[in-house]
């Protein structure tokens, strides 16, 4: 029951990092549509902002995977 519980919190990395992906997407949507000369530097920027928001979320979902697998 309480590894059920465990794996259940791990995975909720998932929800903070759709949200940072989300506000990060849209800032920069926004910063591109004031300056769109700028474009290019926001862009990388964005993208390693997500990936780095993303492997969050994966380091979650692999948590609650170790957890139900190895801990029954």
């Amino acid at each position: 029951m309480l590894t059920a519980i465990g794996a259940g919190i791990a995975v909720l990395t998932g929800v903070g990092a759709g949200v940072g992906i989300g506000l990060a997407t849209s800032k920069a949507v926004d910063a591109i549509a004031r300056q769109p000369e700028a474009e290019g530097k926001i862009s990388k920027s964005l993208l390693l902002g997500c990936a780095l928001a993303e492997a969050t979320a994966i380091y979650g979902f692999v948590i609650a995977l170790l957890i139900i697998l190895f801990l029954k």
